[in-house]
């Protein structure tokens, strides 16, 4: 498994200046078990390379492995390499293509290579086209055709996956040509300057602490689903975190590709699926059209699926927390920031798993005629904590209790009820099998061993393991301080109402327990009225680490919180297709990740477990939490429509799960009778009783 993922996007190269444009060179790193990091825009391509080299050198340091994804071709079609440099190698192609690419900040000279190369293999009728100058070049067609088809147009890989781009093709619309020819050489370089270090896929084994890989970001994310005004940072961004994810199982099925010559795009799989772990799934969003739908957007507004704004906000976060070294009894609900390493062996010594007769199995007699063993007694006996000082002799048993280390001479038990003893002797009818009811040193933990991964949260059989290995600190992230902000007018504390226009605060009491089961350190932060100032003075004096809003986050005159983030802060999601919660509001306020939920307390609390939860557990320094949830048998029966996700209050009764009356997310009461939630996909579905539909307890979302 690799610790790091670096994921860059080559589109362009020349100098783009300072500021931030699209077409450029992005670089996005991805961490296993943390955040992605802001991508990083290249200007040129020696920047590129020089930052490239730069992280390869400190993960070296830190002693991670990492993986290297570009977005162009490692390979051409079958037969050019050996067709230019005599040997079917791509990296004697790499070689080749960097001892003859000139690129300085002025110019390079790709188009006149390319009509060199033709020349010296078709006499100038291909592969290479798409002269990109205004100059003519000799052997270098502007425009596909008249080519002789030496060689084929696209790879293997490309046959498979239809919209990739040829790399023949230098200029124009998808010219992942030129993209090519710059960007090998850098990566020869990369490969000389680090040597031993790096490992080319598919070309070399993957067993190096650096990996280049190929990429095709749309596999992840696809231009059009982005929501970034730079699709190409989103895309990197969304790639590092992807990969991130990935079981170790889904990363083994990507790799597993043979293509010595042509190379492979990772994520596509031989007989031409992409991988399910990898790929983004395609929308099936269907806004509703009718007018009174109180869901219904603007024309030409769409929502965002909950799966994409899940994955943005899952690229965007990453720890913020500091570390601690704490008690092992006082670290339930802490979250390791390092992976804690067994003090001693559990057992630290091999003891008795029952209370009985201990022997050496080699020293048993014969049998006798009826078949029994008789053994006579050796004096004294084992306890625990009450060592037997001397050896048993073989032939002989002694009387050992449950969790008595064994003393010298004795490798099995017999349990006590199965013998027969007096003073002098005990007797069984059968033999055991060697080493029964007996505990080997170290089977359980051995000493040295890896007991949990950095970012899981503790729990108490953790402190158990933790402390049975003789561990009395653990270091630790310290806790996420995360403020909770009511909004409106109309909120006021419970108990406070002056009339019917006043609404009484259940949100805040709400959040700020959901967060105290979470493990995070809650702060109350009150409530705000509709006023821009103060909603603005309220971030600003907030000392915590994240803040959750309620009320604001939709798009009214008085919804001056998604306004206030939009115009000061940055908004990175809002009206997400779901049911209940369209307005939500997922952004940062000077660096501060802000999740404005929506007012209505059904639909804060859903909104809040679904989104906020993975989200703050992350910037906790664990883990991205999917809730866990299972098929049960509908006590219901329901139509939905298309385009949003829906989550019913629910709960189990008699083998199945029945909904609460009502969907209207004002109805509070269903959040207490309710057990868990039924989630109901993005597509239409018609629901008899009986179907099966995925419940998600309460306890899977931490709500306790």
């Amino acid at each position: 498994m690799f610790d790091t993922f670096v994921m860059v996007d080559w589109s362009g190269g020349n100098d783009r200046g300072k500021a931030a444009k699209k077409d450029a060179i992005w670089m996005a790193v991805a961490r296993r078990g943390g955040g992605v990091e802001e991508p990083e825009y290249l200007r040129n391509r020696a920047v590129a390379e020089a930052a490239i080299g730069a992280v390869i050198k400190a993960e070296l340091a830190a002693e991670r492995r990492v993986m290297m994804g570009f977005d162009f071709p490692f390979g051409y079609p079958r037969g050019f390499a050996e067709a230019l440099c005599g040997e079917p190698d791509p990296m004697a192609l790499w070689d080749w293509l960097e001892a003859r690419i000139e690129d300085t900040p002025t110019g390079n000279n790709r188009f006149d290579l390319a009509g060199q190369i033709n020349m010296k293999l078709t006499g100038g009728c291909g592969p290479f086209w798409g002269n990109g100058l205004k100059r003519d070049v000799s052997g270098l067609l502007r425009k596909k055709g008249g080519r002789e088809p030496r060689f084929a147009e696209r790879r293997a890989v490309e046959e498979l996956a239809k919209s990739a781009f040829t790399c023949w093709q230098l200029s124009g619309a998808g010219a992942v040509g030129s993209q090519v020819l710059m960007g090998l050489p850098v990566l020869a370089r990369l490969r000389r300057r680090f040597a031993g270090e790096v490992a080319v896929w598919p070309f070399d084994p993957v067993d190096k602490a650096v990996a280049l890989v190929e990429i095709w970001p749309s596999l992840v994310l696809p231009p059009r689903k982005t929501g970034d005004d730079i699709p190409d940072r989103e895309q990197v961004r969304g790639v590092a975190a992807r990969l991130a994810a990935l079981a170790e199982a889904d990363m083994a099925e990507m790799l597993d590709v043979s293509a010595a010559e042509e190379g492979w795009i990772l994520g596509v799989l031989p007989d031409g699926r992409v991988s399910a772990a990898l790929s983004a799934a395609e929308s099936t969003l269907v806004p509703p059209r009718l007018r009174d739908d109180c869901f219904a957007l603007p024309p030409g507004v769409d929502w965002v699926p909950v799966d994409a704004a899940l994955e943005r906000l899952r690229g965007a976060v990453s720890s913020v927390t500091g570390v601690e070294r704490v008690a092992v009894g006082k670290a339930g609900g802490r979250v390791l920031a390092e992976v804690p390493l067994a003090a001693r062996a559990n057992p630290p010594g091999p003891n008795s798993a029952v209370d009985g007769w201990g022997f050496a199995h080699g020293g048993l007699p014969a049998p006798d005629a009826k078949g029994r063993y008789e053994l006579p007694i050796c004096e004294g006996r084992a306890a625990a904590g009450a060592s037997f000082a001397g050896r048993v002799p073989g032939g002989m048993a002694l009387r050992v209790l449950t969790g008595a280390l064994l003393p010298k001479g004795v490798d099995t038990m017999v349990l006590q009820e199965d013998v027969a003893s007096d003073e002098k002797r005990v007797v069984f009818d059968r033999a055991p099998r060697p080493g029964a009811n007996a505990r080997a040193a170290g089977e359980d933990v051995s000493a040295g061993e890896a007991l949990l991964r950095a970012g899981h949260r503790l729990r108490a059989p953790d402190l158990a393991l933790l402390a049975a290995v003789g561990l009395p600190e653990v270091t630790v992230r310290q806790k996420l301080r995360v403020g909770v902000l009511s909004t409106g007018d109309e909120i006021v504390e419970p108990g406070a109402a002056e009339g019917p226009h006043h609404t009484h605060d259940a949100n805040r009491p709400m959040l700020l327990e959901l967060l105290r089961g979470w493990g995070h350190e809650a702060v109350d932060l009150g409530c705000v009225g509709d006023n821009r100032a103060a909603v603005r003075a309220a971030l600003d004096e907030a000392v915590v680490d994240a803040v959750i809003t309620s009320g604001g986050a939709s798009a009214g005159d008085e919804d001056h919180l998604s306004a206030l983030l939009r115009e000061e802060g940055k908004l990175t999601a809002w009206r997400i297709a779901l049911k209940p919660g369209r307005p939500l509001a997922l952004a940062q306020w000077s660096g501060m990740p802000v999740f404005g939920l929506p007012g209505n307390p059904v639909a804060a609390l859903v909104c809040a477990a679904i989104f906020a939860r993975p989200a703050l557990e992350v910037l906790a320094g664990g883990v991205w939490l999917e809730p866990e949830g299972f098929a049960v048998p509908a006590g219901f029966a329901k139509q939905k429509k298309p385009g949003r996700r829906e989550y019913l209050r629910a709960r189990l009764k008699e083998g199945r799960v029945e909904v609460f009356r009502s969907e209207g997310s004002g109805r509070i009461s269903g959040l207490a009778w309710a057990g868990g939630l039924v989630e109901l996909g993005d597509e239409a579905t018609d629901i008899a009783p009986g179907d099966l539909v995925r419940f998600i307890p309460y306890g899977a979302l931490g709500i306790t």
